[in-house]
């Protein structure tokens, strides 16, 4: 009989209730036991998630022998830290987006991650979905022409101003909360990496709505609205020289099935394609990762470059929105 592959989970936030049920519908997994800083809050909500063990510190699930994995869902600002923790007790970590403050503090996990030889990865989930094989494939077949620009928006009318989202401290604001998750299909869907970033934003004490623009190379161009005050809207879409590709549900495209239109002189064409849960294909590949001694489908470096896109983004909105070069991973780094 198979060992059972052990999740531990750090927190108690809405997100671990949905990773708690994709668990579930994959073979061979649990969640063994959450912890929070209050043992009565981490008791709770066990019994409500009916997971066998609570712990009222991060540190003592982490210790304590009895997970094989973290989740990590905790506020952003506390990424790092709890990271490195869990790479320092041998346990490889899949830590929810953004993957820290910044780029720096990517970088120092990383580097922690390859030097101990622990797997680490950032879990956006959107990008396991299937629908993401077939655009990839519909571009590289010219489907569209040479790729030109990329349009994505992600926004939400935050109701709870006490949240994590809302706090500067914390790690908060609409280009970490959503706008990240336009960063990263950017650079998913150009297969490469910004050389310049610009940005405007309506600031409080987080930004509050973002707009921004990412330069690569080869004339592409990526534009994307996030927003933490505004109706809830989602939608991608990918234009190229003869052509252009429509997502209109690009972070949860569907579990029973999904589809993107193509759209051309000829008119539009609707692609279906295989549905999928992104947090259960997440956690599958994550656990091949751990399990064969092999890189996660997105390793860790991954997580850096997109935090160095986030990085840039910030300078150019404190720097009176001039365009901001793209830091690079540092020589010899990951």
């Amino acid at each position: 009989m198979e060992k059972t592959f052990r999740w531990g989970i750090l927190g108690t936030a809405n997100i671990a209730g949905t990773f708690v049920d994709a668990v579930r519908r994959v073979p061979g997994a649990e969640v063994r036991a959450v912890a929070s800083r209050s043992l009565s809050r981490a008791e709770e909500w066990a019994r409500a998630q009916e997971v066998p063990r609570a712990f009222g510190s991060y540190l003592k699930l982490i210790e304590s022998g009895e997970i094989d994995a973290v989740y990590l869902p905790l506020p952003n600002s506390l990424h790092d830290e709890w990271c490195l923790r869990a790479i320092e007790n041998g346990l490889p970590v899949l830590c929810e987006k953004p993957f820290a403050l910044n780029a720096a503090q990517a970088e120092a996990v990383a580097e922690a991650s390859v030097r101990s030889g622990v797997p680490v990865a950032e879990a956006f989930m959107y990008r396991f979905h299937p629908i993401y094989e077939k655009v990839l494939s519909a571009i590289a077949a010219g489907r569209i022409g040479a790729l030109k620009t990329i349009a994505s928006r992600f926004t939400f009318l935050l109701d709870d101003r006490n949240s994590i989202s809302a706090s500067a401290e914390l790690g908060g604001g609409a280009l970490m909360d959503v706008g990240c998750y336009c960063v990263n299909l950017s650079r998913l869907i150009a297969r490469a990496e910004p050389v310049r970033a610009s940005a405007v934003a309506h600031m409080g004490e987080v930004d509050e709505t973002m707009a921004g623009v990412l330069e690569f190379s080869g004339g592409i161009t990526a534009s994307f609205e996030a927003s933490v005050e505004s109706f809830e809207r989602h939608g991608a879409e990918i234009a190229g020289s003869e052509g252009s590709i429509i997502i209109e549900k690009p972070w949860f495209p569907g579990e029973d099935g999904a589809s993107f239109v193509l759209r051309t002189p000829a008119g539009d064409e609707t692609v279906e394609t295989p549905g999928g849960n992104g947090y259960v294909l997440e956690i599958e590949d994550f656990m091949r990762a751990v399990l064969d001694k092999h890189p996660p489908r997105w390793p860790v470096e991954d997580a850096v470059k997109n935090m160095a896109v986030i990085d840039a983004l910030y300078r150019s909105v404190r720097t009176d929105h001039s365009r901001a070069s793209v830091g690079a991973v540092r020589p010899g780094g990951v």
